[in-house]
Order: structure tokens, then sequence, then C-alpha cells
């Protein structure tokens, strides 16, 4: 496979600083607002966007973590055993200003069991999306609020977002297989 940094850790740091200010400026008061990561990648976001919100603007906001796999409209049609993460939403959803945090905007069938499932919990106020990568091939009419690089994309190619908590090292990466058209 063939793999090509799009986004450095510093790159990375800065963009999640321009979302912490991005998430709070619409609001006088942001006691209403919550952040909401969707496992896996976009709950270690979510928390770093969190820790920066706390420690840079003093805004305190609330965390909940949320797992879409029983609510995604192909999880019967998938052969294996599908893998359930921790859902943990310890707040009222009820009139909160959600953003949602993700690692990449696909196809939108994610988005789409996110907000489901958030409504099987409450009702919030309003629901708004924050991801890092934006990768066009949208299936359905979706759009991010927030996004950090936009990346047109064909569809053989994968865009892997690397976390220092998962991998390592911190980076965005758009990654070719071997044996795709564009290198043969």
């Amino acid at each position: 496979m063939n793999q090509a940094l799009l986004l450095s850790a510093d790159d990375m740091n800065r963009t999640l600083r321009r979302f912490a200010h991005q998430f709070i400026e619409p609001y006088e008061n942001h006691t209403n607002l919550a952040i909401i990561g969707m496992q896996t990648r976009g709950v270690y976001i979510a928390r770093r966007i969190r820790d920066i919100l706390a420690s840079e603007l003093s805004a305190e906001v609330p965390l909940g973590v949320l797992d879409v796999t029983f609510y995604r409209d192909d999880f019967r049609t998938k052969m294996k055993m599908p893998e359930v993460k921790v859902t943990e939403i310890p707040f009222d959803l009820d009139q909160k200003d959600i953003v949602l945090v993700d690692d990449v905007l696909y196809t939108g069938r994610t988005v789409r069991a996110a907000m489901e499932a958030l409504m099987s919990f409450g009702r919030p106020r309003s629901i708004k999306f924050c991801c890092m990568v934006d990768r066009g091939h949208r299936e359905l009419p979706v759009s991010a609020d927030y996004v950090g690089l936009q990346v047109p994309t064909h569809k053989s190619e994968e865009i892997r977002v690397h976390l220092h908590e998962l991998d390592g090292n911190d980076g965005i990466y758009v990654v070719q297989p071997d044996d795709s058209p564009a290198n043969t």
C-alpha cells in the first residue's frame, strides 16, 4: 500500500483548537452545548476538543460516547458479528445543542445512524456534525458543519486518521492500495 501524509500532528492540533473555538462561538452562554464522540476515533478527537475548551477557553462542556452499530442500515447484511462498543451519555439530551464528532465523513450513513441513535436518548435542540476529514462520495444528503480537511478521493482509496492514543502518532493519511488502477 502507498500512503501519503495529508495532515501532520501540528496541523491536527491547530485544527482541534479551531474546532473548539467554532463550537462555542455561536453561543453567548454555552451551558446547553455538549459534545458526543462517535466510536472509535471520534471519541478521542472529541475528548481532545473538550480538553481544549476546558484548558484554553475555560468552557466546561459535557462529553458523551456513542456507538451506532445497531442503528446502521447495513447491520444485518454484514457477514461477521459486529463489535459493539460502549455508549455512554451521562447527561440529559433534551434541549441540548449537540456536536457529534467523528474522524471521516464518507457516505453519510454513519452520521444518519448516529442521529437516529441520539433521538432514542432524547430530543436535542440541535445536532451539528464535526469531522476531521470529508472525503466525498455521499450516498445520503449529509454534510458536516465543521470540517478539518476536505480530500476528494477515489473509492479505492482510504483515509486513515492516526491518533497517538491508538496508533502512537498523530497524522492523516490517504492510502492507495497497491493493486488499484492508479498504480498500474
